[in-house]
């Protein structure tokens, strides 16, 4: 797969699908996620629907730049923000992920796209448009949250799964996986796929040591509450009413925060995109991105 260098000396692993001549489509993958979250199918649904669709990996993740032995200090970021504290040096932020989308597009010399981004990627996607206006064409947030601390929380039980240091050995990793359905959606848990997710993803690439500054990343970047009423996007927010690891306050009020953004709330998804709720979701992407 190709790569593009962007924003100093990040090189971002990215494919793409579809004709270049339609309207440009990025997805942009959560917290520790690879790009292959985003199925072959599911994009290929869009493509199909008159997208030219982006995908790539996040830095610290899957086949693009990692920083390896960059300190992390994601416990201290955390308590800082919880407290008030000056917040210590981070690696990165969620601005430098956008510039890092906003790089690749210059590199596919595209001037303007709709931003698709899930959970950690919907952050992104509104960092972009908050701070790029005149690339991006929509938003999509999915399964997102605005930055204040009152919305969106995990349960406790969620967030000990997300933090829990997976095993290194990939048969241990692949038998690890079915914690992670504790946020799945209840109605289409699949242990089978998502057994088989965690193989295909190991075996691309096993990287648990971008986690804790992607994560620091997300709570150094602060509340983009006043930023988001400020928006002129086209905004569609769409969020799972059983999402217990960014709970759908977290979408509702990034909905309410955005001028004129549309709200879909979906009864039986939680922080996944499960294969039967695809033609609903893809179907509302099609018709945001209609413009």
């Amino acid at each position: 797969m190709p790569k593009a260098k962007v924003n100093g000396e990040i090189e971002l692993e990215y494919d793409t699908t579809g004709d270049p001549r339609d309207p440009a489509l990025v997805l942009i993958m959560g917290f520790s996620a690879q790009m292959t979250q985003w199925e072959d199918s599911f994009v290929k649904l869009l493509a199909d629907g008159g997208r030219y669709v982006i995908r790539f990996d996040n830095r610290d993740c899957g086949l693009s730049t990692k920083l390896h032995g960059v300190p992390a200090n994601s416990d201290e970021v955390v308590k800082s923000v919880m407290l008030g504290d000056p917040m210590p040096e981070v690696a990165y932020t969620l601005s430098d992920m956008a510039a890092d989308t906003v790089g690749l597009l210059d590199h596919l010399a595209i001037e303007k796209a709709h931003m698709v981004g899930a959970s950690m990627g919907g952050m992104i996607a509104q960092t972009i448009a908050i701070e790029h206006p005149h690339r991006v064409h929509s938003l999509v947030s999915i399964m997102s949250i605005p930055g204040d601390l009152a919305y969106g929380q995990p349960t406790p039980e969620a967030a000990e799964a997300l933090l829990a240091t997976p095993p290194s050995e990939r048969q241990a990793y692949i038998d690890f996986s079915p914690n992670w359905m504790i946020w799945h959606s209840k109605r289409y848990r699949d242990e089978e796929r998502t057994r088989a997710n965690a193989a295909r993803d190991y075996d691309r690439s096993f990287y648990p040591e971008g986690s804790p500054r992607q994560l620091a990343a997300i709570y150094a970047s602060g509340d983009r509450t006043e930023a988001l009423r400020q928006l002129q996007v086209p905004t569609l927010v769409i969020h799972g009413l059983e999402d217990i690891l960014l709970p759908a306050d977290g979408g509702q009020r990034v909905a309410e925060l955005v001028p004129g953004a549309h709200l879909m709330l979906m009864k039986d998804m939680g922080h996944d995109l499960p294969e039967p709720l695809w033609p609903l979701v893809v179907g509302s992407i099609l018709g945001h991105t209609n413009l």
